[in-house]
């Protein structure tokens, strides 16, 4: 299979959307694999990954820019399997992971975004958002008691609370770009079914109680205002310089797929190159090479 045909059985176009256009989450289907199968996923995985590798040892090397991926998905949508699988051969000096849970005291005397800043990757890394500070209008807004917590100004928590953050959002996310800090933005859009199922499996299998909580379940409930809540980030955060992408995530080989295509095509894009050293710098090289050659 050539990259042109892998690209168009892929149809990574149904994974996006314009700036500007209307979206309805249910025009996603989370069930959507094309027609891969996933042994032969397997082996496109394999590839991109290699690619990949080459990529990040040349944006490394350049160090002038850095990629941020934000992972935003409902539980047991494959963040972690997502992570461990696209990134499994780039080189751990140049990639490194943040988990956003509950922000502790310090970070809630400090603005919604700080906790952010901190985590951000240096120039030539590789780093990913697991969750990230779209939980500050997915979350909190689910759960407005949360607000609450952030000790705001009394006239800052209003009904246009949530347009403002919007508008912080997509500015932070130009304030990156512009600094070379390439933003791509993942939501893994699991089905309420295919969620029930991997719940039941975390309680069924030994090995992943641990990745269960009583308080998962509970948050079920509130399925339909967290579908509500991502259309309405959708909507007012996926601009030309940070768009979303929203990935099918009922089969967790398609979603690896899909995630690393568009994670290689953003550094494609990106023109990296080894840098080139200075004659004076090469004259040294070559002194140093005559040296070694002439060692007894």
């Amino acid at each position: 299979m050539t990259y042109a045909d892998f690209v168009t059985r892929l149809n990574p176009q149904t994974m996006l959307f314009k700036p500007g256009t209307k979206i309805n989450i249910k025009d996603f289907d989370p069930d959507y694999k094309s027609d891969f199968r996933k042994s032969e996923a397997k082996q496109l995985l394999q590839w991109e990954v290699e690619e990949l590798a080459k990529y990040q040892d040349m944006l490394y090397a350049q160090d002038t820019y850095a990629l941020l991926i934000v992972l935003q998905a409902l539980d047991a949508a494959g963040k972690d399997s997502t992570i461990k699988h696209v990134m499994s051969g780039v080189n751990p000096q140049g990639f490194q992971v943040f988990s956003f849970k509950a922000p502790s005291a310090e970070e809630l005397d400090h603005d919604y975004l700080w906790r952010s800043f901190k985590a951000l990757p240096e120039r030539g890394r590789i780093g990913i958002f697991n969750r990230s500070y779209y939980e500050e209008v997915l979350v909190v807004r689910v759960h407005p008691e949360l607000l609450a917590r952030q000790k705001l100004p009394p006239q800052t928590t209003d009904k246009h609370i949530w347009q403002q953050r919007f508008e912080e959002i997509n500015n932070f996310e130009k304030y990156l770009v512009n600094n070379g800090i390439i933003v791509l933005k993942f939501f893994l859009n699991v089905s309420k079914e295919e969620q029930k199922k991997r719940f039941l499996k975390r309680i069924d299998l030994p090995e992943k109680n641990w990745k269960f909580s009583s308080g998962d379940a509970k948050e079920r409930q509130f399925w339909d205002e967290y579908m509500q809540a991502y259309e309405d980030v959708f909507n007012h955060t996926n601009t030309e310089w940070a768009p979303w992408h929203i990935i099918p995530a009922d089969h967790k080989w398609f979603t690896r797929i899909s995630v690393a295509y568009f994670v290689y095509e953003k550094m494609k894009s990106l023109n990296l190159a080894y840098p080139k050293v200075s004659e004076e710098h090469y004259a040294e090289l070559l002194k140093a090479k005559e040296i070694l050659e002439t060692e007894e």
